[in-house]
């Protein structure tokens, strides 16, 4: 269940519908994980129904923490963003800082996981909730990157695209100044081709949208990773 492990990750809005049976394929594709989580109107009611749903699987769940008002217990793993590319400090330490003077007492700190996020899509929800600056250079996100594995030590560095299909080579230019840090890289991933392209130059991809759109080339996406472990 070591995250570190991971190749291949479907991530889950809870704000979304989705049949039980395409959630049944989804969990039994062979994907890493499941992880939860969402921009806008993620409430505690629909992260626990559909945990609740994920339970009968033997798959390892991530709750992406977005509002503290969602949390709900029984999660794997809790991955708590801090937006490096924000200047807002709501999103770089204050969510986390409330939630920790609040459960601070009883929480598991082995799973809880930070991640140092890039969102580099500023037409997307996440970019405009979190002020992030998006019209970055080059050596801006590689400092960030930088900034997220020797100053701060996170163990995930997410370079998120939302939406849109972000630009393999600037990955591959962080993931040549990354190396204990784990690069996550999310967005437009639609088709096994470029899931292919995005995994030769990250550690881990997120596929999120096209489990709603075409399910059958969300499936395509895993069955492509796989491929490449045999």
């Amino acid at each position: 269940m070591d995250f570190k492990t991971w190749r291949h990750v479907f991530k889950l809005d809870p704000v979304k519908e989705i049949t039980d049976g395409h959630l049944e394929r989804i969990c039994r594709s062979g994907t890493d994980a499941i992880l939860i989580g969402g921009s806008d109107d993620v409430t505690l009611d629909n992260v626990v129904y559909l945990m609740e749903r994920l339970q009968r699987y033997a798959l390892p769940v991530v709750l992406e923490v977005s509002t503290i008002d969602s949390v709900a217990p029984g999660f794997d793993y809790y991955f708590i963003p801090t937006v490096l590319n924000s200047d807002d400090p709501l999103w770089i330490k204050g969510l986390h800082h409330r939630a920790i003077r609040e459960y601070g007492d009883i929480l598991d700190w082995d799973e809880l996981i930070p991640e140092g996020y890039c969102i580099l899509n500023g037409d997307c929800k996440a970019a405009k909730l979190t002020g992030a600056k998006t019209d970055l250079t080059t050596n801006d996100v590689l400092a960030y990157a930088r900034l997220a594995e020797h100053f701060f030590q996170l163990p995930i560095f997410y370079m998120e695209y939302s939406g849109i299909y972000g630009s393999i080579d600037l990955v591959r230019k962080v993931k040549e100044v990354l190396s204990e840090t784990r690069l996550f890289y999310g967005g437009g991933i639609d088709s096994a081709d470029k899931a292919l392209a995005a995994l030769d130059v990250a550690d881990t991809i997120v596929v999120g949208n096209i489990i709603y759109e075409n399910i059958e080339k969300a499936i395509e996406t895993v069955e492509a990773v796989a491929e490449t472990a045999d």
